[in-house]
């Protein structure tokens, strides 16, 4: 292959090959992977062995080792690798002096290495030095009576000697330490294997006290039933609820305990520490709990005791969500509807009264709406179910006086206090919460409640000083000025009832004129006062002039029969005329294309052909037409954007004539070249025919 020149720090870039021709000889890559393993293979430098001939020489060896050993430790004292190196190599010179000599100098540079000692203890077992190793084991436990592997190894040495006794011996000293829970199972198991029970379960005594969590009692209350000494093993369980106590007590146990008591067919007992846990222990740590006893409600548990246990379940979610976000009253709502069906009446006082403390954080209705129902709730409940009518009235006495009424208020919560006097046939009290109501908050739903009362009542003087009071609260209200003239026209007062129609007519602000329009001229159609109707119809488009009002008085004139036959549809079709007129002139297109669509049926049905065709050749033709519009496109630029829309041109509109003209001249055009399509096609369609 042909070399490639070095790089230069000028020209990062690799430089380009001149000599592109194939090298000589040409290596592989199957070539440079088989050198590669070939040279792996290779044997390594190896030091060259050394053979001692006679005794002589092995003391030199040994006599030289020594020294290099001894110059390492005079150069770093500290360094264990290089004593721990030294008393190896003594031992392996069966010099075991030597090497007891090097630990023991070690030591007293480090007396606290674990690793010394180790090595120290296991050279002895090793060799089968026991009492060297009990002394080692012995000084090791003294200096450093918290390192657990000392007393293991100590322990398991005298138990393969056989030497119980010893090893019980070392035990007793190690736990006079109170060291970890291992420690104490590793004394109980070895008790256990030599069937020494009492000692075991003695030991199990001391371990709890010393070590009392949860499970450490389950231990040694498996271990009784292991033993099949049941009572022995719920008296543990029972002194560690009594030990544990409210406070640290755990669902473990309790679920243990009752699952020991099921397997003895103690079923009541199994119940009594089920509702003991769940009474006690918090609702975010007893889930096991509920579940276990769900089980054993269904297996051994009555229907009564299986519904207990799911409404139990449901109060811990609703506790766990209420603790989460108080002011959640969804779940207040669900937690009062699930102790309603109960049927505890404690249980659902307390949580309304709990749910109703939770007033909302600020003044503003839109946080009250939802806390509102819940002393609607609260007073229906204690009404209906409980029939404690004081609490009652006192629940909504107290929700009234909680209500910031300056800033909003809840007409609703008014007019169920008043229908619950009602109902309690006391109409003074119920009135002077009315009353009440309407004086500090005036809305309109406390005026419509409090007339609905009056009306039922027949009280019909009082309606109309409520009628006025609303009015005088909000004039523009153009439902209240009918209802007001109704309830006089049901009692007859007709007069009244125009004049109150007059005033509402005559009011600068309304905020539905038209069906207070609707409803006067209605008055009047019904009472057949055609004259003072019509009157109106005009009033009214001296005001608006919308198409719906045309059509609705030429309606009305041709439903009226008055003077000559024939002389009502003469009034309709002058009130079409004058409409399209009118809306003519202020050029509304859509409003008399609706209009003539309305005159174009009046006319089919009560009109002549030549009226018909008069309104026919009103009619627009649609046209389609385009209009430009500027859009914005992001950027702060403007695109000009083409809209289609529909337009309409009138036969009869003197400004759209030259428009309608060329139109028409279009429409021709196109229809003579449809013409002249047909009349060539005909000829050679005869052509073709006369050649066959």
């Amino acid at each position: 292959m042909a070399s490639l020149p070095p790089p230069t720090s000028k020209n990062p870039r690799p430089p380009k090959v001149k000599n592109k021709n194939a090298a000589p000889i040409q290596i592989t890559a199957e070539q440079i992977l088989r050198e590669a393993h070939d040279r792996r293979l290779e044997p390594a430098h190896s030091v060259p062995k050394q053979k001692i001939g006679d005794l002589e020489e092995l003391s030199e060896l040994r006599q030289r080792k020594r020294k290099e050993f001894e110059d390492q430790i005079r150069k770093n004292r500290l360094n264990m690798s290089s004593w721990l190196k030294y008393a190896t190599w003594e031992e392996s010179q069966l010099e075991f002096d030597r090497a007891r000599s090097v630990f023991e100098r070690a030591l007293d540079v480090d007396s606290r290495n674990v690793a010394i000692w180790l090595r120290y203890t296991e050279m002895e077992m090793k060799n089968r030095n026991i009492n060297y190793a009990r002394n080692l084991f012995d000084r090791a436990v003294t200096m450093l009576p918290r390192v657990d592997q000392f007393w293991y190894k100590y322990t398991y040495m005298e138990e393969m000697l056989g030497d119980v006794p010893k090893a019980r011996g070392v035990f007793e000293r190690w736990m006079q330490w109170e060291p970890e829970e291992n420690a104490w199972n590793a004394y109980i198991k070895m008790e256990k294997r030599y069937k020494e029970i009492e000692r075991a379960r003695a030991i199990y005594g001391r371990f709890v006290s010393i070590h009392p969590e949860p499970k450490n009692w389950l231990k040694w209350a498996r271990f009784e039933e292991e033993q099949n000494d049941l009572e022995k093993a719920r008296e543990i369980y029972s002194q560690a609820i009594e030990f544990l106590g409210e406070e640290h007590i755990d669902q473990k146990v309790l679920v243990a305990f009752a699952k020991f008591e099921i397997k003895l067919k103690e079923f009541d007992r199994a119940r009594v520490i089920f509702n003991y846990g769940l009474e006690r222990l918090p609702k975010s740590k007893s889930e096991s709990l509920y579940n276990q006893y769900t089980l054993f409600e269904k297996q051994y548990g009555t229907r009564e005791g299986i519904e207990g246990v799911v409404i139990g379940k449901r109060r811990v979610r609703y506790e766990e969500e209420i603790e989460a976000n108080s002011k959640n009253y969804d779940v207040w709502f669900d937690y009062a509807r699930l102790e309603e069906d109960n049927g505890d009446v404690d249980r659902v006082r307390d949580v309304y009264e709990r749910a109703i403390a939770q007033v909302p954080p600020a003044e503003e209705k839109r946080y009250w709406r939802r806390y509102i129902y819940l002393w609607i709730n609260y007073a229906l409940y204690e009404e209906l179910e409980t029939r404690d009518y004081d609490r009652t009235r006192q629940i909504y006495s107290e929700c009234i006086n909680l209500i910031p009424h300056k800033k909003f208020t809840f007409a609703k919560i008014w007019l169920l206090y008043a229908q619950f006097e009602v109902r309690r046939l006391d109409i003074t009290t119920a009135r002077k919460i009315l009353g009440r109501a309407i004086g500090m908050c005036p809305k309109d739903r406390l005026f419509k409640g409090y007339i609905e009362l009056e009306m039922q009542l027949r009280e019909f003087d009082r309606c109309r000083t409520l009628y006025t009071k609303f009015l005088e609260y909000n004039p523009a209200n153009c439902t209240a000025w009918i209802k007001f003239a109704e309830v006089e026209r049901l009692l007859g007062e007709y007069e009244r009832c125009r004049a109150i129609f007059e005033l509402a007519v005559n009011q600068p602000v309304l905020d539905m004129p038209e069906i207070l329009w609707k409803a006067y001229i209605d008055f009047e159609f019904n009472e057949e006062e055609y004259e003072r109707t019509r009157l109106l119809y005009e009033r009214l488009l001296e005001r608006t002039t919308h198409v719906k009002v045309y059509v609705s008085y030429a309606q009305f004139e041709l439903s009226v029969e008055e003077g000559d036959e024939g002389d009502n549809v003469v009034r309709a079709r002058k009130v079409f005329e004058n409409a399209y007129k009118s809306m003519k002139e202020k050029e509304l297109k859509e409003e008399r294309v609706i209009l003539l669509e309305s005159w174009k049926d009046f006319e089919e049905n009560h009109g002549t052909d030549e009226t018909m065709e008069a309104v026919k050749s009103k009619m627009p033709r649609t046209v389609k037409r385009s209009k430009k519009r500027k859009t914005d496109d992001g950027e702060g630029e403007d695109n000009v954007v083409y809209e289609e829309y529909y337009d309409y041109i009138f036969p009869d509109d003197e400004t759209q004539k030259p428009n309608l003209k060329l139109l028409q001249m279009a429409a021709a055009w196109r229809m003579a070249q449809q013409n002249n399509t047909t009349d060539s096609v005909t000829e050679n369609q005869d052509n073709e025919t006369a050649e066959d």
